[in-house]
């Protein structure tokens, strides 16, 4: 077998977190696939395997027949995963943008390497591009303080209306490099939050993420795992909250409020706290070290309704 083109990250204290390994997972952010081999390598009877991306499928082309009937791919999005699979032992969620798709200059994902401004993630729909040279300075604004927690989103907005029209990545962040302070030594670059603002506004992540784990949930047999890895901490935030939410963890926000009727919980939590990567992943594999990883298992308490507020999930005004 050709080895998979990353290293799936916190793969370790995911299979010691859910062991013993078995029964039918999905894999609702297939990518390279690096999850996906490592479950079944560790004994789990079938991966239904989830991506919106279809370049992902072909380049699995060369390992995925290895595994026969073990594996099913599917091209979709993990907010609609119960629509593809049921009864589930387990779902992994790896979080945000793969590797392989910064590595890829004409996908437009990354500040690093000149190409068309695009960040599709299903290569269909709007794309970058399109929003950075049609939305309204107001909402563009938004998009860059909301998505990238981006305190100069303002300025930044600004600059981009003025210098419209904007098609390339290079373009985009030499611009926002002008608008904000020369980044000291270890600093990020300047584009960095705006990229990911505008690679969540394209791709609707945070919405993926609310309607996901609602879909989890439904997808669950009791008893079944759900692992979720994230890289930032708005997505830990959602992450978290559902976490606390579905296993009645969350506390009274007010002590003098009348006492809430605590409801059948949902989840219970196996991770009290984020798991982290340790400095041997850290080392060899970079892109580890702002991930965590939270696991829960499904209950059989009914699905109540939950608002994606309550998850702090941050709602945009405008339109795109």
């Amino acid at each position: 077998m050709t080895d998979a083109p990353h290293i799936p990250v916190l793969i370790d204290p995911i299979l010691d977190k859910i062991a013993p390994v078995q029964g039918h997972w999905l894999d609702g952010t297939f990518g390279a696939g690096g999850y996906t081999r490592a479950l079944l390598d560790a004994g789990v009877d079938h991966v239904t395997a989830v991506d919106r991306d279809p370049m992902v499928f072909d380049m699995a082309a060369s390992w995925a027949a290895d595994y026969a009937d073990r594996l099913t791919l599917v091209q979709g999005t993990f907010g609609q995963m119960d629509e593809y699979a049921q009864n589930l032992d387990g779902v992994v969620l790896d979080l945000g943008v793969s590797s392989m798709q910064l590595d890829q200059a004409d996908r437009g994902f990354s500040f690093m390497k000149d190409g068309p401004l695009d960040m599709r993630m299903a290569q269909s729909g709007a794309s970058a591009a399109d929003l950075v040279n049609s939305l309204d300075e107001a909402v563009l604004a938004d998009i860059v303080y909301l998505y990238g927690e981006e305190r100069a989103s303002r300025q930044i907005a600004r600059a981009i209306c003025r210098a419209r029209p904007i098609t390339r990545t290079a373009e985009l962040a030499k611009l926002i490099e002008g608008v904000l302070p020369r980044p000291k030594p270890g600093q990020a670059h300047p584009a960095t939050r705006s990229f990911q603002a505008l690679r969540i506004a394209v791709n609707d992540e945070y919405g993926q993420l609310y309607q996901g784990l609602l879909a989890a949930e439904r997808a669950l047999r009791p008893g079944g795992l759900l692992a979720v890895v994230t890289f930032h901490s708005i997505e830990d935030r959602m992450v978290k909250r559902f976490f606390k939410l579905r296993a009645g963890a969350a506390g009274n926000a007010n002590r003098y409020a009348p006492a809430v009727q605590q409801q059948p919980s949902q989840f219970e939590l196996i991770t009290r706290k984020a798991i982290v990567a340790d400095a041997a992943e850290c080392a060899a594999n970079p892109r580890s070290r702002s991930a965590k990883l939270r696991v829960a298992r499904r209950l059989n308490a009914p699905i109540t309704p939950i608002d994606p507020v309550q998850l702090g999930m941050p709602i945009l005004e405008g339109k795109l």
